[in-house]
């Protein structure tokens, strides 16, 4: 008995390790994801891009998500083979989608290395750059939607009934250090004769991510022998296709997911081109704008964790989420209509930022139960990304359109400037429709009882 307690106080102690381990190897997932935001500027002037084909190599990244619905059936997997053998596979894929990205970028393969003619040999209006490194996005988006499901049930695994939304923020606190380091460093540590350097560094990364994973999985063996939490689900925890329609018979799960991909939609392709829009409307060099960008970030690094406590202690997750959408409009608007130094209207966003998520996700740990957490992300996951897909196309496509005639040479020349107004108009839009559907899922929870204004610890 002494022995079992003695265990039991381990994973006790253990459960904040291990969260630090899965946080880091989203951290790297988050520091690619975004390490090509700064240097949109470096990708026309390098490679040729225009705005709409730097919003496709964006978008890559969603299409496995979008098209081949690779986040709900990541889920499924997950709930039929575990978190494990489902982690490896995942991490794996965006440590090879993000080399090739890198590879794509690389002077090496632009000058006719391996592949390069092949890349020519079809659709030939586009270049072999726009088409590896679109390739590279792809695979990188097909592992890391399903590495953050996978994550995100582990941390329910250790901390609900616990810490769980504290736990989540700090999870996602940890894993935006990666999207702040490469909105800071990204123009930093590249030069004129290597401006690849980010993305390559992004990709050395995630090859260290696989390897934490690996360590992980040490931690999750020792968890379930002393929980004797059996690998083999019984059979009502196995996955059945009618688990995904009686998800989304469920309102308040609907509300939640379309807050999700509304929300997310206004802020993910914002920071894809939050930079150069700094540098365009506010006249700012390019470091100074990715470190200003980088507030957002580092904003969400101390105030997730922050709500999710104030979440796990006197609840009210609903209502916070209103209010983060709220400010995710009034950020928006004030980025659209003036020339308010930029400074504070990214912190307010990071505050958003902050809200929403912290809230949010220990919020579906209440709607669904627990066997179908990861085919209820992955759904969520998969929804979100049709607005991470389809968003940066439009901004890019939006930008070109309103801005006629305007050329990198122009910019670089002092000549010109892009008019992002329009482009940002449509973000606020999407906030909007953030706060109905936050305003619907509060109404649900009434009307149901589901407990999202109540405290989310209960031990």
């Amino acid at each position: 008995m002494n022995n079992v307690s003695k265990s039991l106080g381990d994973i006790k102690s253990l459960r904040w390790i291990v969260l630090i381990i899965v946080s880091l190897v989203m951290a790297a997932n988050y520091y690619f994801y975004d390490a090509l935001s700064p240097l949109q500027t470096l990708l026309r002037e390098h490679l040729g891009f225009s705005n709409t084909a730097y919003g496709f190599i964006v978008s890559a990244y969603s299409i496995p998500n979008v098209f081949l619905a690779m986040a709900v059936i990541g889920g499924i997997i997950l709930d039929k083979i575990g978190i494990r053998i489902t982690g490896v596979i995942f991490t794996t894929f965006m440590a090879i989608g993000s080399f090739l990205t890198a590879y794509g970028a690389s002077d090496y393969f632009n000058n006719g290395g391996l592949g390069y003619n092949f890349m020519n040999t079809f659709l030939t209006s586009y270049s072999p750059a726009l088409k590896m490194m679109s390739l590279g996005f792809f695979l990188f988006g097909l592992g890391a939607e399903t590495s953050i499901v996978v994550i995100s049930k582990v941390v329910v695994k250790w901390f609900k009934g616990k810490e769980l939304a504290l736990a989540l923020g700090t999870n996602i606190a940890i894993a935006r250090l990666g999207t702040a380091m490469a909105l800071f460093l990204s123009r930093s540590i590249s030069t004129d004769d290597f401006w690849s350097r980010p993305i390559w560094f992004g990709a050395s990364l995630l090859t260290i991510a696989v390897l934490t994973f690996i360590i992980y999985i040490f931690f999750d063996i020792r968890y379930d022998r002393i929980k004797k939490y059996k690998l083999s689900h019984s059979p009502e925890d196995e996955f059945r296709l009618k688990d995904v329609f009686k998800l989304i018979r469920i309102p308040s799960f609907i509300y939640i997911t379309l807050l999700c991909v509304t929300f997310y939609s206004a802020v993910f392709p914002f920071l894809k081109y939050a930079t150069d829009m700094l540098e365009n409307k506010f006249g700012l060099p390019g470091e100074l704008a990715g470190r200003i960008t980088s507030i957002l970030p580092f904003g969400t690094i101390v105030f997730t964790p922050l709500f999710g406590w104030f979440t796990d202690i006197k609840g009210r997750s609903a209502s916070i989420m209103i209010l983060g959408s709220v400010l995710l409009i009034s950020v928006h608007l004030t980025f659209t209509f003036t020339q308010f130094n930029p400074y504070l209207p990214m912190f307010i966003l990071g505050i958003a930022f902050s809200l929403v998520p912290a809230a949010m996700w220990p919020s579906v740990a209440k709607i669904v139960e627990t066997s179908k957490i990861g085919t209820a992300y992955g759904f969520m996951f998969s929804v979100q990304n049709i607005g991470l897909w389809l968003f940066p196309l439009l901004i890019g496509r939006v930008l070109d359109i309103t801005n006629p005639g305007i050329t990198q040479e122009m910019v670089s020349d002092g000549q010109a400037v892009y008019n992002y107004t329009y482009s940002i108009l449509m973000l606020a839009f999407l906030g909007v429709l953030g706060v109905i559907f936050a305003v619907l899922l509060l109404q649900s929870d009434k009307k149901y009882k589901i407990g999202l204004e109540l405290p989310n610890k209960t031990e």
